[in-house]
């Protein structure tokens, strides 16, 4: 308890049970404000999104070719602690994990139903539909975790400051009290709102999965205490513990299950498609990023690119700090590198062979796969087994994947609020106080489990955006100071 910084652990909790006991006893009022919040953000202020995403794709690929690349996290004779196979499996499992299960088939699919400016052509549809996926989990959202992930790293190991977001936008900030304080608590519960989202998506894919295949209906809120009492375990045991090896089993799962669906897939049709699709998202990136459906009587943007781009912002300072804090000894330019391009690679073949041999199903009339997204999204992964060899070996080793993921969603987002909710004083490379992570742990599956009651998956969209534009902001002017104090460190 002497690490806690108590003044921010307590209002950030008190603030959250506030909102979530709010969203708890007005059920009905909560759905309709979150509809209404959710399509007036995205109709005033979709440009916004855009543009800020595209600000830091930009910020983080210009300082790979700036004379700050050689600067050492850490001081010059920095050694990282982490090897690079284990860092590598520790990010991809924070900054993705759940969502890519879920959204692995189901969002080419949605893509290819919704985007309003398709064609009679289903080929050339499958190809922008993949581009499209490309462009909501790939470089864009890969650059507001490096861009804010380096913040937090040079301000920790290079200036020696506290792991706080108002630690990362100058002394004018850091030393107004409360105006820190409240850029701190808006971190956290920002932290918090993303990641229940990413628990709320995988308790209806566990829940849906087990149904289709087990013909098993389980509460949805059962799931969410059983995974969070797992997340206490993992939590409780520390980063090298509990994290490291959880991470290290989601990567061996994962690589194993994306090799087994290509080889049981259509192997060559998959390959084919994925050099396509990487000549699609490469050609239009500009024009697919920039893209605000100004011109278009539709609500696209709104459950799709706005949505993906503010899930990113939301996820920022969970994420970030949790690179931070595996990223001692890094260069920028290896640190740039290994968390904007690398997982991007990793989602581009994730997405690559799950979604286009969906599209299989699709071009060779097998199965109304687009009908099961269209129905439910959380079943689609299990649609697709279900046409393929060893379906039933694929379905479990997906929800085994699932829970993983699930569970290292939670411990990490737990250790990172209580990180962010600790005194000035504590280091980034020690583990935070065990009663603030419980704590955190625990408000995580409450927390998630009241936005699934309140409406769904439309509700943890809109929460995502609520929180996730005001935080863009803070990441910006987080990056404006570290190009200053790049800068200085060059000079000094």
């Amino acid at each position: 308890m002497d690490k806690l910084n108590k003044s921010r652990f307590l209002l950030s909790v008190l603030f959250l049970t506030t909102i979530t006991a709010v969203v708890f006893f007005n059920l009905d009022a909560s759905s309709k404000f979150f509809k209404d919040t959710q399509i007036a953000i995205s109709e005033s202020l979709g440009w916004f999104i855009i543009l800020t995403a595209n600000g830091f794709l930009i910020f983080s690929t210009y300082l790979i070719f700036t004379r700050y690349k050689n600067i050492r996290l850490g001081g010059t004779n920095a050694v990282p602690v982490y090897s690079y196979s284990n860092w590598i499996a520790m990010l991809f499992s924070a900054g993705l994990g759940i969502g890519l299960l879920f959204y692995g088939v189901a969002e080419p699919i949605g893509n290819l139903n919704d985007y309003p400016e398709m064609t009679d052509n289903l080929s050339y549809n499958a190809g922008k539909a993949l581009g499209l996926t490309n462009l909501h989990w790939g470089l864009h959202g890969w650059a507001v975790y490096s861009a804010l992930g380096l913040c937090f790293a040079f301000a920790s190991y290079n200036r020696k400051k506290a792991f706080r977001v108002s630690s990362l936008l100058g002394t004018t900030v850091e030393n107004n009290k409360p105006l820190a304080a409240i850029i701190d608590i808006i971190a956290i519960l920002t932290t918090i709102i993303g990641i229940a989202t990413s628990l709320g998506l995988g308790a209806s894919q566990i829940n849906g999965g087990l149904n289709f295949v087990f013909n098993i209906e389980v509460n949805e809120f059962t799931i969410i205490i059983l995974i969070t009492l797992l997340g206490l375990i993992s939590v409780c045991l520390g980063l090298d513990a509990g994290i490291k090896r959880l991470s290290q089993i989601n990567m061996i799962i994962a690589v194993s299950l994306v090799l087994a669906v290509l080889f049981i897939g259509p192997t060559v049709f998959i390959l084919n498609a994925m050099v396509q699709n990487a000549g699609v998202y490469f050609n239009e990136i500009i024009r697919l990023s920039t893209w605000t459906e100004a011109y278009n009587d539709s609500i696209y943007q709104n459950g799709y690119t706005l949505f993906y781009f503010t899930w990113w912002f939301a996820w920022a300072p969970f994420v970030s700090l949790f690179i931070a804090r595996i990223s001692y000894g890094r260069t920028i330019k290896e640190f740039i590198t290994g968390v904007l391009f690398v997982p991007s690679l990793i989602v581009f073949i994730w997405m690559g062979v799950f979604g286009n041999s969906a599209m299989y199903l699709l071009v060779n009339n097998i199965s109304d796969i687009a009908g099961a997204v269209s129905e439910n999204a959380s079943t689609a992964l299990f649609v697709l087994y279900d046409s393929m060899s060893f379906s039933f070996a694929l379905s479990v080793i997906s929800l085994i994947l699932i829970v993983t993921f699930f569970v290292t969603s939670s411990d990490s987002g737990a250790l990172v609020a209580s990180m962010l909710s600790s005194k000035k004083g504590a280091e980034i490379d020690g583990d935070s106080p065990i009663v603030s992570r419980i704590t955190w742990a625990i408000l995580l599956g409450v927390v998630a489990a009241v936005l699934l009651k309140a409406g769904g998956l439309g509700a943890l969209q809109t929460a995502v955006v609520i929180f996730g534009i005001p935080f863009s902001i803070i990441t910006a002017f987080a990056c404006r100071e570290l190009y200053r104090s790049l800068e200085d460190e060059l000079n000094s």
